[in-house]
Parts: structure tokens; sequence; C-alpha cells
């Protein structure tokens, strides 16, 4: 371990977008203490996820490989640790590395690189939903998931859940207060991620009828892309929920989760600075992917568009900048270099084209408009593979199969006009469609998560079984005991 170790605590979120915390400038959302971590480091302004769906994001948080390596394509093919992740390198230095609360991994039985597992949520059953494997083809419509069955005023297991794993995270700073070696602590809480239901206390804080309704709605003349457009056919998820008010009482919803999230996120910094371990321990808040919250009347994750694939990403602790923005592209595959690093552990060399590096040292150099973001989904909905591009400038869409989308963030942060199209943008096309076949071979990478996925199908009795194989909406949350 070198002199700049530290201990490390890891607060990952599920499904929370990026530019829903106050610190962000959204008008309406409530993040006291995310705001306060902020304040007291550096925030990512553009920070992705490697793929917007819970398993396969999770997978490269865990490996600090993109998902095309791992090959954990779906929500039912998942980290099962033969790929060695940043635990097994702190296991090997000798630092304790332990976890609370959802993991999203095959099941606690597999070494993934923990010590210890404390209330550990994983793919239900150890098979996940085998159902979004069948892709090839893709049918007119998922299983009736009923995502929208429950919204609004209530209180969920997945409520419940957060706050114990809030609870057992403080217990667990207390109980190692007087630790002489340095220690890696990852948090898992579910919110916001839906059902989109929160107490009233949380709820009351954001009234219905002031919520805007999402914007770019095809009702309003909006035309989705073909592959965005099969993905929300296939989901019916907007088709569900129906009225704008009910849309609206959604969008309340989550942004209650949000502030319940942050609340459980606060429990565990307070007892961190109330112990006096803020000064020696980094902290990396982040989340899996976020939501398109009925933008393109679309809801859940599973698009490459920012509202599913830029995810919020806030760093603190020793040797990090104060009240800083870095602008410089990241993403969760770059949490496992910085973990080694604030534990002072070598990283070892990762094989892949990708750019991978420590957050604290992207915090300390300028902004670097070159560095690319790289996403790509395989999932659930999807009839054949997309990949994200982006650099400082301009996010390039490619869709096996179907015409890309390209857009200048620099004009429009929000995804709205595709470019790809007009003759003045051919050449930005091209050089994006050439610098992701220099990485990769989207056709073949596509092919082999339809075989893989093919071949899990196979395993559960064929198409017509794997349909009905697997949970239809959320993971439920472990049994007590």
């Amino acid at each position: 371990m070198t002199e700049r170790s530290s201990n490390v605590l890891v607060l990952l979120s599920d499904e929370h977008c990026a530019d829903l915390m106050g610190v962000a400038g959204h008008p309406l959302a409530r993040t006291p203490h995310l705001d306060a971590l902020a304040a007291r480091g550096t925030r990512f302004t553009n920070a992705y996820t490697p793929s917007p769906i819970c398993v396969s994001a999770r997978a490269s948080l865990a490996t600090g490989l993109p998902v095309h390596q791992h090959r954990c394509w779906d929500n039912a093919i998942a980290y099962e640790g033969r790929d060695k992740s940043w635990g097994h390198r702190l296991q090997e230095a000798g630092i304790r590395v332990e976890s609370i609360g959802k993991l999203h991994y095959v099941d606690a039985a597999k070494d993934t690189g923990f010590d210890a597992q404390h209330v550990p949520m994983h793919i239900h059953g150890g098979i996940g939903q085998v159902w979004g494997s069948v892709r090839d083809p893709l049918p007119d419509q998922a299983p009736a998931g009923g995502m929208f069955a429950k919204l609004g005023a209530g209180e969920t297991d997945y409520n419940r859940f957060d706050r114990d794993v809030a609870t057992l995270a403080v217990q667990w700073l207390k109980d190692h207060v007087e630790a002489k070696e340095p220690w890696v602590l990852f948090v898992g809480f579910v919110a916001p991620h839906f059902p989109l239901v929160v107490p009233s206390a949380y709820l009351d804080q954001f009234p219905v009828d002031a919520m805007p309704l999402p914007r770019l709605h095809p009702q309003n003349g909006y035309r989705r892309h073909p592959w965005a457009d099969i993905q929300a056919r296939f989901g019916g998820h907007d088709e569900e929920i129906g009225t704008d008010t009910r849309r609206r009482l959604a969008l309340a919803s989550y942004l209650g989760l949000t502030r319940f999230m942050d609340e459980q996120v606060g429990r565990v910094l307070t007892s961190l600075q109330r112990l006096n371990l803020d000064r020696s321990t980094t902290v990396i808040y982040a989340s899996d992917h976020g939501d398109n919250l009925g933008v393109r009347g679309m809801w859940n994750k599973s698009t490459l568009y920012r509202e599913a694939a830029a995810i919020p990403m806030i760093l603190a602790g020793p040797g990090v900048p104060r009240n800083q923005i870095c602008n410089t592209n990241a993403s969760l595959i770059d949490l496992y270099p910085t973990i080694l690093q604030a534990a002072g552990v070598a990283s070892d060399e990762m094989p892949g084209l990708l750019p991978r590096g420590s957050l604290r040292d992207l915090a300390s150099q300028p902004d670097d408009g070159a560095r690319l973001a790289f996403s790509e989904y395989h999932a659930i909905g999807s009839a054949g593979a997309a990949f994200m591009l982006a650099d400082g400038r301009y996010k390039f869409h490619h869709y096996e199969e179907f015409e890309p989308e390209l857009f200048d963030l620099a004009s429009d942060r929000g995804e709205t006009a595709n470019l790809a199209a007009r003759p003045e943008h051919r050449d930005t096309v091209a050089r994006f469609s050439q610098r992701l076949r220099a990485l990769i071979d989207p056709a073949a990478v596509d092919r082999r998560a339809k075989a893989d996925q093919a071949a899990l199908v196979a395993r559960f009795g064929g198409r017509e079984q794997a349909l009905r194989t697997g949970t239809r909406g959320a993971t439920p949350v472990p049994a007590a005991g």
C-alpha cells in the first residue's frame, strides 16, 4: 500500500438520472446530501453507464470491462467471478472488502471478490429475467410486467430494504472505526428504481399538479428512431401508464424516491463524518444507469439517450479537488482503477481498447474533450445491438440494421435533433463510425451476444418456455433470515 492509500466507500443507487440532483441544476430535485458531497469533492458531468441495464452495467463496474468483453449481455447473464474484479485485487493485497445491499450478480455463493456480503440482492433465483434473452427474433411485446400497477404514495419492500441497508452501513462504520488498515465498503441501494412507490412524506414534497409533462412525446409530433420505437412498443410502458395525470404522478414519485435515496445516503455520510472517517475515506457516488422518465414516450432504461445512459458520479476524499466540476467523459468502468488507486493497490493492465483510468487523476487534470465515452446494449427489447460513442462535442449511436443517430451536445444536450442524415455532418458520422469499428466489429459482437442468449434460451427449454421464465418485473428483496 502507498502513502496515498485510504478507506473507500462506494455508494451505488439504481436508475438515478444524471441531471436529477440539486447540484446539477434540476429545478425540482432535492438532494441535499449529494449536493454536500459534491461540494467537498468533484462532480463528473459527463459520466455514462457501460450499458443501460442493471446486470450488464454492474458486471462492468466489477470487472472494469465493457459488456462485449465480460459477456454479461442482459438481466439473465450475471457476473459470477470469472473475470477478476477489483474486489479480488483488493483481497490479493490483504485489504478487507465487504458489501451491503444490492449487487445484482448471480448469487452470494459465487466468489465475486467480497470477504462478506450483507443482505445481498442478486438476480432472482440465480436466473434473472430469462425471457429477456429471447431476441432473435424479438417477440412483438414483453410478457406483462405491470411496471405501473403500483404508483404513488405507499411503502414497498424496496423502501424498507434501503432503510435497512443504510442502518447496516452506519453500524458497519461504527464497528470498523478503529481499523488499523484501510478497508473498502460497497453499499448498494435500490431507489429510485421502480416501482414508483414512495412514502407520502417524500411524495408530498413534489406537488403532482406542478410536474411538467415529459418532453418529446410522440403524441406531440415527435418521431422516434425506429430502433427506439421497437423498444418502446415492446415494453408498452407509456401505454400502461395511460394518462397525463398518471405521468405527472410517476414523475413526482420518482423525485420522491430520489429524495428518499438521498436521505439514506445522507445517513451513511453523516455517520462517516461523525466518526471522523471522512478525512481518511475516499467516497464514490454513482448509479448503474438512468431512466427515460417518459421522454420520447419511453420509461425504464434500455436506450442510449442521455436520460438512460448518463449517470451521476461524484468523487470526494483525500487528494480529490473540492467543489469542482469535471467535464471529461467518465464511466463506471473507471471505478475499477479508482478504487484500487485509493486503496493503495496498483491497477493491473486490463485488456481492451477503451479508455479507463482513475477518477482522481481525471479530476486533477484539465478537461479532456477527446476522451471517448462508450456504451452498448444487447438486452430486453432490442432487435439488434446498439452502441454509443461520445466525445466532448458529439454523441453517436450505431444500431445494427438501422440508420445511426448523431447529436451535437454543445447545442443540443437534450438530444432532440438527429443530425446523422444531414449532408453537413456526413464527415462527422463517418469519423465516428470508423472510430467505433476501430474498437469493435459491431456485427460480430451482435452475433456473439445473440448466440450466447440463444444457448441460454435452449438450456431453459426453448423459446416458449424461456418467455415464461424469470421475474417479470423488479428483483425481489432477499428473504429474511
